[in-house]
């Protein structure tokens, strides 16, 4: 409550004699004291009441009042029963240190002042108790982050935003680059940070739980390390209240993985749809991912579920497989998937994620369609692992259900041990030549198997005279101990080139 509700008390009749301009201080507590220096026992914005047994000169007055100020108190109410008013040094000592004073009436017991300043102030505390508990149950309902956040801004000129790993706004205002916050978010080497191009801190919401891949950060403006405590206390507790508003929208749904689980079996698919809210009739994409690394499945697929366009899919996991059915809108959903791991990837020098996207099925067809996403999916973890330089390396690869020709199911079957040893035995000798001698066998050997063994295409796609190509394709035959006049040598050949890394 403020001093100004004092005047409002018809119980009290308190009276101001100065201060009239600090009415609006806040009071937190009720302290009688007769005392000359009460400083000690104060711990700031008190109403102290006193019946002036301390003053037995007015010089102590100045000493009483400066104690009062120093400890930061929000006001005082007094009265000299001996005296039968409030002395004028007293007053004036209170102007200067500028002191609201009240007079409290000679018939009003300071019990009483207590009883009914300690009345409000539990009124005032009940009410805040109760806005607090009607925030938390909009939050709870799911329709209160924004308000929250709206609350932060107008009352203590936080302005703040809650954003995914790729930038897409949660809650709060959009916010002028989040592509910059996001990649500062997955970089920073330690949170909270400060983004001094942005002017804005970044604070994580799950920091220690959760893989930041996988987690929401929320984004205030200024440096929190120019901030008082209490303002860093508030960003903290914002986070905090994020993170219940994350938990609560992550949660498994069970509707999602009864429907994921049955379009893998190709069982009772469509009453899961329309449980879920989608027509049978719809067409629909599956999404299958992997991780390698230190993502446990749970936030994989919460990263599944992120990376997705904005198509409402249902996700769910197949061991440690994350899996998404997600409706078919006309938008290419691989390019979408790929586009925002790419955002990601930063955030992933020690994991990997490989997804496979499937064609367009409906939901009688989706058990084929898993199946292909997941095909694609190993094809995906395949080139991670084959990809052994750092110029080649990247941690997230989609693979489309178009490139699953049928050599490339194959590959993807076989042992990675076995690949590896098939390609080092065709094209190491190749390799170790071309790096000696300058020349550009495997470069040669890719183009004559594109142009189906042609010697005048090839030379003309390497801009070279047809006894250059014919040069170096005996070349590689005699490192090699092959016939590129034989179909299965150069069946071998093609394979082994497309075992490389990307």
């Amino acid at each position: 409550m403020r001093l100004r509700s004092l005047l409002g008390m018809p119980a009290l009749r308190l009276e101001i004699l100065t201060g009239e301009e600090e009415l609006d201080r806040t009071i937190r507590w009720v302290v009688t004291t007769d005392l000359l220096n009460p400083g000690r026992y104060l711990r700031g914005r008190e109403l102290v009441l006193t019946g002036l047994v301390w003053r037995s000169r007015p010089a102590d007055s100045e000493a009483f009042v400066r104690a009062l100020a120093g400890a930061g108190v929000s006001g005082l109410a007094a009265w000299d029963l001996a005296l039968g008013t409030v002395p004028d040094d007293l007053v004036e000592a209170c102007r200067r240190h500028r002191l609201p004073l009240f007079k409290v009436p000679e018939d009003v017991a300071f019990a009483t002042v207590t009883e009914e300043v300690v009345r409000h102030l539990s009124g005032a505390r009940a009410a805040d108790l109760t806005a607090v508990l009607d925030r938390h149950r909009r939050l709870v309902e799911g329709t209160g982050l924004g308000a929250v956040l709206d609350l932060v801004g107008r009352d203590l000129g936080m302005r703040c935003h809650v954003l995914t790993p790729t930038g897409r706004a949660v809650a709060g205002p959009r916010p002028d680059e989040p592509a910059a916050l996001a990649r500062a978010f997955l970089t920073a080497p330690r949170l909270p940070c400060h983004v001094p191009a942005l002017d804005t801190s970044i604070f994580a919401v799950a920091a220690d739980t959760t893989s930041r891949v996988a987690d929401w950060f929320v984004a205030c403006e200024g440096d929190f390390a120019d901030w008082p405590a209490e303002r860093r206390a508030i960003a903290t507790e914002l986070a905090a209240i994020v993170a219940l508003e994350r938990a609560r929208r992550h949660t498994e749904h069970r509707v999602a993985q009864e429907a994921v689980t049955a379009a893998a079996t190709g069982t009772g698919i469509v009453p899961l749809l329309e449980r879920a809210g989608m027509a049978p009739s719809a067409e629909f994409v599956a999404v299958a991912a992997s991780a390698h690394g230190t993502l446990r499945p749970g936030e994989l697929r919460t990263v599944l579920a992120e990376i997705l366009p904005d198509t409402g899919p249902l996700v769910g996991l197949l061991d440690d497989e994350a899996l998404a059915l997600a409706p078919a809108t006309g938008r290419d959903i691989a390019a979408a998937v790929q586009e925002a791991l790419h955002t990601l990837a930063s955030g992933l020098s020690a994991d990997g994620i490989a997804v496979g996207v499937s064609g367009i099925a409906p939901a009688t067809g989706l058990r084929g369609a898993v199946e292909e996403a997941r095909y694609a999916r190993r094809l995906a973890a395949t080139r991670i692992r084959i990809s052994r330089t750092p110029e080649s390396h990247s941690p997230v690869r989609v693979v489309r259900h178009d490139e699953l020709a049928t050599h490339v199911l194959l590959l993807a079957s076989v042992p990675d041990d076995v690949r590896q040893m098939f390609r080092v035995r065709l094209l190491d000798p190749l390799h170790a030549y071309d790096e000696t001698h300058g020349a550009d066998l495997v470069h040669t050997l890719e183009a004559f198997l594109q142009n189906s063994g042609s010697w005048t295409r090839c030379a003309e796609q390497l801009h070279l005279h047809v006894n250059s190509v014919r040069y170096r394709i005996q070349r590689i035959q005699d490192l090699t101990g092959r016939d590129l006049s034989r179909l299965e040598d150069r069946v071998d050949f093609f394979l082994a080139l497309r075992l490389m890394p990307d």
